[in-house]
C-alpha cells in the first residue's frame, strides 16, 4: 500500500513542478500562436471580394400561362406537365396543347410526367 502512495506522491510532485517551471510559458505559447491564427484567418477573409448581383439572368424567352388550362402536353408526347415544369419549357409553342385539368388530359391519351413533382 506504501508503494502506491508513494508513486502517487512522486507523479503529483512532477506535475507540480512542471506546471510551475514550464506551465505559464506552455499558456503564454498556446495564446501567442491563437492569436496570430485568428488573426491571419481574419486577414485572409477580409481579401476576398464581397459577392454582388448587379442583374439577375433572364430567361432567353420568357413564358406566360397560357389562359387555356393548367396542364400543357406535346402534340407529338405520350405526357403532360404543369407549365412550370423542365419538360413544358422545351415544348415548341405550336406543339402545344392546353388542358383544364389532368383528367381531360388523360382522356385524350397523356400519361403524368415522371420528372414533374406533383402530377400523379
Amino acid at each position: 500500500m506504501g508503494s502506491i502512495q508513494e508513486a502517487w506522491l512522486k507523479i503529483k510532485n512532477l506535475t507540480e513542478d512542471f506546471v510551475e517551471g514550464w506551465g505559464t510559458v506552455l499558456i503564454v505559447l498556446l495564446v501567442a500562436v491563437g492569436s496570430f491564427g485568428l488573426g491571419r484567418l481574419s486577414v485572409l477573409e477580409s481579401a476576398k471580394p464581397p459577392v454582388s448581383i448587379s442583374q439577375a439572368p433572364s430567361e432567353a424567352n420568357p413564358r406566360g400561362m397560357n389562359i387555356g388550362g393548367l396542364i400543357v402536353a406535346s402534340r407529338t408526347g405520350s405526357a403532360y406537365y404543369f407549365p412550370w415544369c423542365a419538360g413544358a419549357a422545351k415544348i415548341l409553342e405550336q406543339n402545344q396543347i392546353w388542358f383544364a385539368s389532368e383528367e381531360k388530359a388523360r382522356q385524350a391519351g397523356y400519361l403524368p410526367a415522371k420528372n414533374c413533382k406533383g402530377l400523379e
